[in-house]
């Protein structure tokens, strides 16, 4: 029944157009962009375990800079996606190499040794992603039940240009309002969300939680946070393009997490908190315990989740994903003759070499782990990873289809490959730390792979909306993953040497918590030490199984809501909500199919300027920071007069919140136009 939707497809620049694309500039400006954003998201990740989307600066710098040179939107699309790659590359490395510090599996990250052996798991992890995901793609960014909301927002940035000054300004307009927004925000003018610890009844008197000078006498019972959605332009953006259906089984997740599960574990553990939670896991407050419940005992629940949403997306999918392999392998045999009678939109690097380059870098791979933990174990990890590698690139690529590459759980994706992983290496009788330093290996490879390839299925789609050429954005991507990863290392030492240089210890100190990396650590040890809380994983596993029987549209949906912040899955939720009220307002009001599509057309270029406003907002002020000078301050004055209010009002957020609700509906209901007006070209393709 898909065929003729498929068929349908028309892109941007149709199929039998030749028109510029890979030139010399292009890929130079791509490359700068690729480490330049990269090196940004580095430090915000290792600083504050969150990353920033690079595929809206990426467009928007490409789109200004080649209309300047009179390029061509294919040009501008290439370059864009050269230049998003970095940041997947970054997300990959802070979230595992600083775990083989933390988990003393290196002695050093410093000298010849720790570069190479960096950027070799590096390069290893970025090019199997490019790879895999060259065989699936066809299947996916072709798959009409994937909404790809940040390809669909991407590719509105590039076709505004296009389109004149009535589509660039609705784009324009919106990303200065969202940079506006993220500025206010970090500068105190109001506040980016609010929490509350609510209690729920009483027993046995009071408990002392914590330990040493943090210990305070606590009333037990229970008790969670109620938090309210992030104050965030880019969230809420996301929500209003993936729409309500998508939004609310992500957010079903987070109630289910904090709704029930943390009060319901903090009534019943109380004293016994201490026994469950690593050591200086906060616990002096109830906002500290009800934090360190969802993230030590709540989220390895839903990294059991994951791990049968996982299969479970992989098992509905598998006639798409076989259909895919299957054209592979046929055309190993078809020679280059079928290449050449394609058109320009359905050419692609020949299955022969992706599946020759797969070789060569599970021999690399193989040495590679052989050099850190025997051969034994090294090939078993090999063997794991290549297997692995390709179920979660598959699994991330369907998520960054669902909700985008920025709320795509890469950290809950290594999570479930370090589990199974460090199962195997238990099960081989693998110990010590060359059992440590096997599973590390395997869930870095695979946490860059993953990051990569739910980004380039991103970049996949855009080109197949625009009307790209597939063979050319997966060769530059192979180019710009190696680059990336060849200089990524340096970020990553010169933060670790500035927190040394300040008196810290390096990666995992509270200057530099390097959050996921440290769960990783943890994780690891405990697994292959045998201390860990298996049961927990053990839960999600049959909460997942649970969720399928129950008929849940997208059980990995709601495991990840679980693993995300509240505050992100509620914002998204938000979005998903003021859509369900634009489209609810425009079906009473009667509009056609014509009206129907610039209605829809006007609040995705809204959208998706409030998106790529905040993405560029926060890079800059991250890339500042980089340097010492933090903007906010600077804005207000200097040291001094950090904050216009020390107690920032959330009710003012609130009051914004309702001013992008009166964006994303009542600008677009307003251009819907005259019902005798031929329909524009469709925003979501």
């Amino acid at each position: 029944m898909a065929e003729p939707a498929q068929q349908e497809h028309k892109p941007f620049v149709p199929q039998h157009v030749e028109m510029r694309e890979f030139t010399v500039g292009t890929v130079v400006l791509g490359l700068v962009m690729t480490v330049v954003l990269g090196a940004a998201n580095a430090y915000l990740g290792l600083k504050a375990g969150q990353t920033i989307a690079a595929t809206y600066p990426a467009a928007v710098i490409s789109m200004a800079w080649l209309r300047l040179r009179r390029g061509t939107i294919l040009q501008e699309n290439l370059a864009r996606t050269a230049g998003s790659i970095g940041e997947s590359v970054a997300a990959g490395a802070i979230f595992t190499i600083p775990a083989f510090l933390i988990a003393g599996a290196w002695p050093s990250f410093e000298g010849p040794g720790a570069y190479w052996r960096s950027t070799v798991l590096m390069i290893i992890g970025s090019v199997l992603g490019v790879l895999f995901v060259s065989l699936v793609r066809r299947a996916m960014v072709e798959d009409r039940s994937l909404p790809f909301p940040e390809s669909t927002a991407a590719a509105e940035i590039h076709k505004a240009g296009q389109r004149g000054a009535g589509a660039a300004k609705y784009l324009f307009q919106n990303m200065a309002i969202g940079s506006a927004i993220f500025l206010a925000s970090s500068m105190n003018l109001f506040a980016l969300s609010f929490a509350k610890v609510v209690r729920f009844g009483q027993v046995g008197g009071k408990v002392r939680l914590g330990t040493g000078a943090n210990a305070n006498a606590l009333t037990t019972g229970g008790a969670t946070q109620l938090v309210t959605p992030d104050v965030s332009p880019a969230y809420i953006g996301v929500g209003y393009i993936l729409g309500p259906s998508v939004a609310s089984l992500n957010f079903a997740g987070s109630l289910f997490a904090w709704g029930f599960m943390v009060p319901v574990l903090v009534y019943f553990l109380g004293p016994q908190l201490q026994t469950f939670l690593p050591p200086g896991a906060p616990l002096d407050t109830w906002a500290g315990t009800t934090t360190s419940v969802w993230r030590f005992i709540v989220r390895p629940i839903a990294v059991g989740g994951m791990l049968v949403g996982a299969g479970f997306t992989m098992f509905r999918m598998r006639d798409k994903i076989g259909a895919g392999l299957a054209r592979a392998v046929r055309e190993l045999s078809a020679g280059d003759a079928a290449q050449a009678r394609a058109v320009r939109t359905e050419r692609y690097m020949a299955s022969k070499t992706v599946f020759m380059l797969i070789g060569v870098t599970f021999i690399a791979m193989a040495a590679l782990y052989i050099s850190f933990a025997g051969v034994k174990a090294g090939l078993t990890a090999a063997i794991v990873m290549l297997i692995a590698g390709f179920f979660f690139c598959v699994v991330s690529g369907y998520l960054v289809g669902m909700i985008g590459s920025t709320n795509n759980p890469i950290s809950g994706i290594t999570l479930s490959t370090l589990i199974v992983a460090a199962l195997l290496m238990v099960a081989l009788g693998v110990s010590g730390q060359s059992g440590v330093v096997a599973v590390l290996g395997v869930a870095a490879v695979v946490c860059v792979a993953a990051a990569v390839a739910g980004e380039l299925l991103q970049d996949f789609k855009v080109g197949y909306i625009l009307g790209g050429t597939p063979r050319t954005i997966q060769l530059v991507e192979l180019v710009a993953v190696v680059v990336a990863a060849l200089v990524m290392y340096f970020p990553l030492l010169i933060l670790y040497k500035a927190n040394i240089a300040n008196g810290g210890t390096g990666f995992g100190d509270p200057a530099l918590s390097a959050p996921q990396a440290s769960l990783m650590a943890f994780l690891a040890k405990g697994i292959v030490g045998g201390d860990m809380a298996w049961p927990l994983i053990i839960v999600g596993v049959f909460l997942g199984f649970t969720m399928i029987l129950l008929q849940v549209r997208s059980p990995m949906l709601v495991a990840v809501g679980m693993y995300l912040p509240f505050g992100t899955t509620s914002a998204i939720f938000v979005g998903g909500m003021i859509r369900w009220l634009a489209d609810t307002i425009a079906k009473k009001r009667g509009y056609n199919d014509a009206q129907m599509a610039r209605f829809g057309n006007v609040g995705v270029l809204i959208a998706s300027g409030l998106i790529a406003g905040e993405a560029l907002m926060g890079l800059v002020t991250s890339g500042l920071a980089i340097g010492g000078v933090n903007v906010a301050t600077l804005l207000q004055g200097g040291e001094g007069h950090e904050n216009y209010f020390n107690d920032p009002s959330y009710p003012v957020g609130v009051a914004v919140m309702a001013f992008i609700a009166w964006l994303l509906v009542k600008i677009p209901l307003d251009n819907a136009g005259d019902p005798n007006e031929p329909a524009p070209p469709a925003a979501m393709m």
